[in-house]
This record gives C-alpha cells, structure tokens and sequence, in this order.
C-alpha cells in the first residue's frame, strides 16, 4: 500500500550555459519519460529550471543523473514528500529565457544578482522597521499567502514586475529592499535588475519560500497563509508554528484557501471560493462568465436553461431569454 513516503516532487533551477536548448530538451524528455518522471522543466541558454513528481526511486535517480553531469554538480534540489504524482504529463520545453521578464538589456545573475540572505537573516530583515519586503510574485500567489508585512504589488505576470517598480519607485528609494519568491529562481534575475537601476543595497531569500519553510531555526514561522505551487497540489503549507488564513472568497470575503479556475474558458480567471460559492455562482467570476454558453460548470452539471434561471435568480441575476446554455 502506497503512503505519503512513496513519492517526492523536486523543485530546482540552474543558471548555466547550455549550449543547444533545443537538443537537449528534447533528449532531456526522452530521458525523463524513460525513468517514469511527470513534471514541467524548462531550458534555456542561460540553464534549467523545473519542477518533477515521481517515486522515492525515480527522483533520487534522476538526482544523481542531474548531479554527474559537470554543468548540474552543484544544484540544490528542493524535495517535498507526496502521496501521489504532482502532475499529470512530462513536459520538457525550450525557452528563450527561464523566468519571463523580456528585458531590453537581460540580466545574467551569474554576474549581477542581489546579496542572498539565509532564512534566519531574512527572518530578522522581515522585523527590520527599514527595510522593504518585497513579494516578487503574482498577485494571485501573494493573495493566498506572503510575508507578514510584504509589500503586494499589483502584477499578474513577472514580467509585469519592472514596470510596477518605476511607477512606485518613492516607496523603494533610499530604501534596503529584500524580495522573494517561491524557489529563489525569479528573485535571482530581478534583484539583479533592482542593482542595475541603481538601488544599492537589495538582498533576496536564499532558495526562496519553500527553504525558508524547512529551515529548522526559522520553521516558516511569519509567514501567513500557504504557498502557491504551480502543480496539482496548488497550495503547500510553510509556517509550522502557526497557521493564519489571509485568502479572502472572491464572493463573499470570507477566510478561504480554495482556489478555482473560472468556467468560462475565455476567461479562466483563478480566484479563491469555496465549494458552496462555487455552485452558487455557477463558477463564474462575473455575471458575463456565469451566463456563456462555453461555461464548462454547466456543462459538467448538465444543466437546464430553468436550473440555470433558478441559480442566478437566487443570486439576483437574470438569464437573457435569448441566451442558450
């Protein structure tokens, strides 16, 4: 009988030169599918970075083939227990670059980066009334869990990130500034982004939020909420001291951790709401989205044009008498 032992997920990146990504993306899949591995890697130019589900077995064997290669020696390979697969294909794709930050002038963090700081010196920059916490996620990432006092910014995309940055720049000037993010890859560019324009002292969490959750000393402790993994597991927990829910229901604000993908393919906005307020507005965000005709949620539910009537009526909501559903 399998338990939670029998399987790992291994999150990693490396900034190093490869020289063909193409070749060896497509020699990388061969391999992986070979071993049994389901996961999302991505390669580039500038290195790897990836995140894989399989058995105890599988991982530590593709831990070791990544680690007798020269290029991959030194990587730090995150290992979260798991009771099943994290994912359900195996998906090794070339890119021009690691993290989407389409910078005019690209940033090598093997030259420029931000000085790194171990979990039990971010711990102690998190209580510094001088310093600025910055969350270098996605807003949806931030909203189910952050940083105690870290400042949001209104992103939906990293690459969205310089910009936010310009257009707030007093609130950073003159300023220590420590950022994070999930596994320390997106930090990597970005801090190094910050030095190039110019603010001077910048540091980042070392390994991102999941080693400073593992970190004996610190224990995740001021962290709120739960971390977003981009796996079917989507959340995971960090603080193990204490657990304080920060996501609000998209519907009613309520305390929620729940996220869903809106019904509406078009859409597919992901907002947090818990399993009443799903079936209650039909898995639509918005009024527009409840009423589509691709709302996937009525087609799963096989409803009826009345039943969907009855659904929005309960909620002050009409259904256009033209509209088919």
């Amino acid at each position: 009988m399998e338990t939670e032992q029998d399987y790992q997920v291994l999150l990693y990146y490396n900034y190093v030169h490869i020289d063909d990504p193409e070749a060896f993306a497509a020699a990388h899949l061969k391999y992986c599918k070979e071993l049994g591995l389901k996961g999302r890697i991505l390669v580039a130019e500038e290195g790897i970075n990836g995140t894989v589900s399989g058995t105890i077995e599988q991982t530590t064997a593709y831990m070791e083939h990544m680690h007798a290669d020269p290029r991959f020696e030194d990587m730090v390979f995150k290992v979260d227990a798991h009771d099943k697969h994290a994912f359900k294909k195996m998906h090794v794709r070339p890119r021009s670059e690691l993290v989407t930050l389409r910078l005019e002038d690209d940033i090598n963090p093997l030259e420029t980066t931000g000085n790194y700081l171990e979990p039990k010196e971010f711990y102690e920059a998190l209580q510094d009334e001088n310093t600025v916490v910055l969350d270098a996620r996605n807003d949806y990432e931030y909203d189910l869990g952050h940083f105690r006092g870290a400042v949001r910014p209104d992103i939906q995309t990293f690459r969205e990130l310089p910009d936010w940055v310009q257009e707030n720049k007093e609130m950073l000037e003159d300023k220590k500034i420590v950022t994070y993010c999930t596994g320390g890859i997106r930090c990597e560019k970005f801090s190094g982004w910050l030095k190039d324009e110019g603010f001077e002292d910048v540091g980042q969490l070392h390994g991102g939020i999941v080693t400073y959750g593992k970190d004996p000393d610190v224990q995740g402790e001021l962290w709120d909420g739960q971390l977003y993994v981009f796996d079917e597991r989507i959340s995971v927990p960090v603080n193990r001291k204490e657990h304080v829910i920060v996501g609000k229901d998209y519907f009613d604000g309520e305390p929620c951790e729940r996220y869903i993908n809106c019904a509406n393919p078009e859409c597919n906005n992901q907002i947090l709401a818990s399993e009443e307020n799903e079936h209650k507005y039909l898995r639509g965000c918005t009024h527009e989205c409840r009423i589509s005709p691709r709302n996937l949620y009525v087609k799963e539910h096989n409803l009826s044009a009345e039943e969907v009537r009855e659904r929005l009526a309960a909620i002050g909501e009409t259904l256009p008498e033209t509209t088919t559903v």
